[in-house]
């Protein structure tokens, strides 16, 4: 049996202001540390003990996990960071509804069409699945702390019988996914982490988890 933790970066500014934000190196907010801090508190995550750690090598998924696992050695695979925006990063719908080229592409399928100067959703579920199954399932158990984009990406290829959409599988900040394989097979998957106790979120908070069509601040 093989073990997998699929773990969502904490809120940023971007999540907190409803920004379009992939390859944009922001840190977490205030109101995002303070929040994985009442998490680490109030819930359970996975020892770290045995499992192979990684980050995106991006600041937001750095600090996530420094404040609930401390400094513990970890890798960083850049291929399972967020989808890239391009020209629409660090902009909002409301920036952006005029321009042809949003309305183009937020009007059609965002699953294949590209942003300008950006990736596709196709793009990224590529990138990032490729790493999953050649860099890391076959290595052995591992925790990774990605963004809410590749989570989605990856859950959805490995429980298609679910019927969710990939926006549907996107979980809250700080949290996540343990997966079960059966050697290469994925078997079963549980949300992490487990509540010791009922969990409150702030109105800033809640704010930073709504995304305008699944996409802004992730």
């Amino acid at each position: 049996m093989k073990r997998v933790y699929l773990i969502r970066h904490g809120i940023t500014e971007a999540n907190e202001r409803w920004l379009y934000c992939g390859s944009t190196d922001l840190p977490l907010s205030d109101a995002g540390r303070a929040g994985l801090e009442r998490l680490r508190e109030s819930m359970v995550y996975p020892e770290t003990a045995g499992l192979r750690v990684y980050t995106t090598g991006l600041a937001r998924t750095e600090e996530t996990m420094q404040l609930i696992w401390g400094e513990v050695p970890h890798t960083a695979v850049p291929e399972l960071r967020e989808m890239a925006f391009g020209d629409f990063e660090m902009h909002s719908y409301c920036d952006l509804r005029e321009m042809p080229e949003y309305r183009d592409w937020i009007s059609g399928d965002n699953d294949k069409n590209r942003c300008p100067g950006g990736e596709s959703g196709e793009d990224m579920t590529r990138r990032v699945l490729a790493a999953f199954w050649q860099q890391l399932l076959p290595a052995g158990d591992f925790l990774v702390v990605t963004h809410g984009g590749p989570i989605a990406a990856i859950m959805a290829q490995l429980f298609p019988k679910e019927n969710r959409s990939r926006y549907d599988w996107q979980p809250r900040n700080g949290m996540g996914y343990r997966i079960d394989f059966d050697g290469e097979r994925p078997v079963s998957w549980k949300e992490i982490p487990a509540s010791r106790m009922k969990l409150s979120i702030t109105p800033e908070e809640e704010r930073g988890e709504k995304q305008h069509a699944g996409f802004g601040g992730i």
